[in-house]
């Protein structure tokens, strides 16, 4: 059985309530302005419970020359400290709409050098060929395929804190 159809039917519901990363050998692809900023096969995957999977994609496959670092940290006690990234295409800028954990908790030390983006705040982000929905408010940035079953209604939680 492929990875596509093992994830058939994955409720956001069954994921465990510590995240988990898994590694994912569908195509992942992100895309503004007409360039793609980022593309692979090497993706990690970090499931949470009532959470949509959130696609991070290795440093080595992202154009981080459209990238540009910001000030903007928060701290999530599951993670660590995360980074901001905007993405800037031409004239076009996507605020904030890429973050990494330099130096994430030790459970998720594979999202180590790996970057992840909001997909509300690119054109397009795709998996396998199908494009992503993005979560209403994009405060989780998780990827909505048609596999992944809801239902998708958040409120940010308490635990990631400003810095």
């Amino acid at each position: 059985m492929d990875e596509r159809t093992a994830a058939a039917e994955e409720s956001i519901w069954d994921y465990p309530r510590h995240p988990r990363v898994e590694p994912s050998h569908r195509h992942v692809l992100v895309a503004l302005e007409g360039v793609e900023l980022a593309a692979t096969y090497r993706a990690r995957r970090v499931l949470e419970f009532g959470r949509p999977p959130v696609y991070y994609i290795p440093r080595a496959d992202v154009r981080m020359d459209h990238l540009r670092l910001t000030e903007r940290r928060t701290w999530c006690v599951c993670r660590g400290v995360a980074r901001y990234y905007d993405v800037e295409v031409g004239d076009a800028i996507a605020v904030q709409a890429a973050w990494s954990y330099p130096h994430p908790t030790p459970s998720l030390n594979e999202i180590k050098g790996y970057l992840a983006f909001y997909p509300d705040r690119v054109d397009s982000c795709f998996v396998d060929g199908e494009r992503v929905r993005a979560i209403e408010g994009s405060y989780f940035g998780g990827w909505i395929t048609q596999e992944i079953l809801g239902p998708f209604d958040f409120e940010p939680p308490s635990e990631d804190v400003e810095l």
